[in-house]
């Protein structure tokens, strides 16, 4: 299939627990590729918030890594930094999920309901937005979009989450509770969301929601 799209997909390092989830990004760019799409993927060029052992699932003092850099070893090296970026070389945006969006694009992961989300992260999804241009949020990156967006009341999911659908109706936003397999769409505002690892409990049916949302985002792009 030959779609021709340019899709930007914000990474947030490399492993679910400081960076982007691996195989939600993977199962991403799979679908992205399957449709034809041509992909620019994308992270900020900063430090991670902490590194952590996925071994022990444990912080490692005194550890550093650059956001980056770990993103690129998802996309074999093809990452460009988010600030040189701009709406008017994409189609499209998606966001796959991982602690790394919560801890590295925005401070929901520390803040909760007063998170804010960070400068050059709003700065493209405002842009993409602005421009009619359709956005997806995997996982716990639906909570950037109802925080970005709460006062038009985007309709999203993190699944079944409570306390997360609390901060997210506390924005503004409309939560719908969502099976991992499936998506919610808001078509008024052209964006797309689906649970994931927010629910799992693995990777088929994971990449079947990741499926959907692509397929959701590039029949609007």
């Amino acid at each position: 299939m030959v779609n021709g799209k340019r899709v930007g997909v914000l990474l947030s390092g490399c492993g679910f627990l400081d960076g982007a989830e691996i195989q939600e990004a993977t199962c991403t760019l799979l679908s992205l590729d399957r449709r034809g799409a041509a992909l620019i993927a994308m992270a900020p060029d900063q430090p991670q918030h902490h590194v952590v052992d996925h071994a022990a699932q444990q912080p490692q003092a005194g550890a550093a890594r650059n956001v980056l850099q770990e993103s690129a070893r998802i996309v074999r090296g093809r990452i460009t930094p988010l600030a040189q970026v701009k709406a008017e070389e994409l189609d499209a945006l998606i966001l796959p999920g991982g602690f790394g969006v919560a801890k590295n694009l925005c401070s929901y992961a520390f803040d909760g309901a007063a998170m804010k989300v960070a400068p050059e992260v709003e700065r493209l999804i405002r842009a993409v937005h602005s421009a009619g241009k359709p956005l997806g949020f995997i996982c716990i990156a639906p909570v950037i979009a109802a925080r970005l967006y709460g006062g038009e009341k985007v309709r999203v999911t993190v699944g079944l989450d409570p306390e997360t659908a609390g901060h997210i109706r506390g924005w503004g936003a409309e939560h719908v509770d969502c099976p991992v397999d499936q998506i919610v769409v808001d078509q008024r505002l052209k964006m797309v969301s689906t649970p994931a690892y927010m629910l799992g409990p693995w990777i088929a049916p994971v990449a079947a929601g990741i499926d959907r949302l692509v397929g959701a985002v590039l029949e609007m792009a």
